[in-house]
């Protein structure tokens, strides 16, 4: 197969792209593009309306001070956890006599 130019020339320049300066030689010129438009331009938020000249920011009123706490007795206060410490481990150890005897209720009976 022979492929030839129907010019009949042998160059290799009917083949070639056309060029850009030359401009279109086959008849059809290409658009060109449209510019792109400036972006709007933005004028911020609107102004709000202007405050009423009778209006005032809430008011809250201010609580008084803390009073001042009594002092605290420390030797009474020692003295009730003593308290409370031998009642505990007065219960503690009625409890636990009482598991004891329990305890060797059942093994007696199951020995027996």
């Amino acid at each position: 197969m022979n492929v030839s130019a129907p010019t009949g020339s042998d160059d290799h320049s009917y083949w070639q792209r056309p060029d850009a300066e030359s401009g279109d030689s086959f008849g059809a010129e290409r658009p060109t593009p449209t510019p792109k438009p400036d972006p709007p331009t933005y004028p911020g938020p609107p102004r709000p309306a202007p405050a009423s000249p009778l209006w005032r920011p809430p008011v809250v009123s201010e609580s008084p001070p803390p009073r001042i706490m009594p002092a605290q007795n420390t030797e009474a206060l020692d003295a009730s956890e003593s308290a409370a410490r031998t009642m505990t481990y007065g219960v503690g150890m009625v409890v636990g006599a009482i598991a004891i005897i329990v305890m060797f209720l059942l093994c007696a009976r199951a020995i027996f």
